[in-house]
């Protein structure tokens, strides 16, 4: 088997690179990035610079021989440099597809941000062409792989709650614009708060709960338009093209029913909540944009005793959601955050043969699960799923076999 590190091609160099940066250099030694580029080319240069700033200040990646990556001057180089086995597309979410696409045509395999595509169409085209290419093609979120998640699915697989019959799940908060330095994009084509967040809470559904049979959804955006108060671009206002409030009911294969709501229109402390309901108990799933916990579990021995009333009558001052409930502990690694776990996953499995978790498969189940909302509020109807699913194989937790930042053969 070839034990050479797979060689990545970083297109996009903007926020989220600086995680996927830091993680490729110093965690995942499977990996080597070659070349940065981005169409500001100073981000491009940044990239490049923390890189070779990091090696000058650890000696452990100079005996890695961790090289600094060049820079692009724009994509198709990259995508025409032979020693470029894999495309990590970090682009904006409605670029994803062109240079996915592109990529592809270059007969590069692909691991990009979410979502896939911004539609189904964009989606499908992207998989005939890997599939005809025999390329791999996969993509974030990875953070299902995490320790959080995996014990959670862990859990429910062993029974300890039962057979599954719904879940809950919220992101609730009021938008980027407070906060991040380029939000305008989040309230156009392939954003808003459902393919933006929902990617995290859908694919963590669907590796709890298994394949989604279809759904019922409602969807509005409250606000016409939005003032951005971060720096750099304080004071201007972005024009709202997407849908910010939407609510729903997945219907799983299993017979689940999930209740999902996600928007950018609330005030909120608390943005994500995730509960899993079975026959024998519950469970807190962590908010699945993070990679650790906690996880929850509350079953009926849980209970000191049963209430003799309406326990609601009996209840004053703030409600603490979870008092009572058990902390579980976490069964497998990567608990912090370890963005690009899904890149060395895909590239395992490229250099191994076996199949990679995060994969096409699922974030085609995911993307029609996600524009079937806005789609069920236009129709008034239920939207069927057609698209078929298969859970992707759970982490290994043998701390023996495997070391921190090299995936499983």
């Amino acid at each position: 088997m070839d034990r050479k590190p797979v060689k990545i091609a970083m297109i996009g160099v903007g926020a989220i690179s600086g995680i996927y940066l830091q993680n490729i250099t110093h965690t995942f030694r499977e990996l080597e990035l070659v070349g940065v580029c981005d169409l500001i080319p100073e981000r491009a240069e940044k990239g490049a610079a923390y890189v070779k700033g990091e090696i000058e200040n650890d000696p452990q990646l100079r005996e890695r021989n961790v090289s600094v990556p060049k820079i692009y001057k724009d994509m198709y180089e990259a995508f025409n440099d032979p020693e470029v086995e894999v495309v990590l597309n970090l682009t904006r979410p409605y670029e994803h597809f062109e240079v996915t696409k592109q990529a592809l045509l270059h007969g590069k395999h692909v691991y990009s941000e979410k979502p896939l595509g911004v539609d189904m169409d964009e989606a499908n085209e992207l998989i005939a062409l890997a599939e005809e290419k025999n390329l791999r093609l996969g993509g974030a979120p990875d953070t299902f792989m995490g320790a959080g998640i995996q014990t959670a699915r862990r859990l429910i697989d062993d029974g300890y709650i039962g057979d599954v019959v719904g879940a809950s799940c919220a992101m609730v908060c009021h938008g980027h614009e407070t906060w991040h330095p380029d939000p305008e994009f989040y309230y156009k084509r392939g954003a808003g708060p459902m393919l933006d967040m929902g990617p995290y809470y859908i694919t963590a559904l669907v590796q709890l709960l298994g394949e989604a049979k279809g759904l019922m959804g409602m969807a509005k955006r409250s606000f016409t338009q939005r003032l951005i108060t971060s720096e750099p671009h304080r004071g201007e206002i972005v024009d709202v093209d997407v849908d910010t409030w939407l609510s729903g009911n997945i219907e799983f294969t299993s017979g689940a029913i999930a209740q999902v709501f996600t928007t950018f229109d609330v005030h909120y402390t608390a943005q994500s909540r995730f509960e899993v309901y079975g026959t024998r108990g519950s469970m807190m799933v962590p908010d699945p944009n993070t990679f650790g916990g906690p996880v929850l579990l509350l079953r009926p021995e849980d209970f000191a005793a049963a209430p003799k009333t309406d326990p609601g009558l009996s209840r004053h001052g703030v409600p603490d959601f979870y008092a009572g409930w058990r902390e579980m502990p976490l069964m497998y690694d990567y608990p912090v955050n370890s963005r690009a776990l899904g890149l060395a996953d895909m590239c395992k499995a490229l250099r191994t043969g076996r199949d990679h978790r995060a994969n096409y498969q699922q974030q085609r189940h995911v993307l029609e699960i996600m524009t079937a909302f806005s789609k069920s509020g236009k129709q008034k109807a239920y939207v069927p799923i057609t698209t078929g699913y298969e859970r992707t194989a759970p982490m290994v937790n043998d701390p023996l076999k495997i070391m921190h930042g090299i995936l499983d053969d």
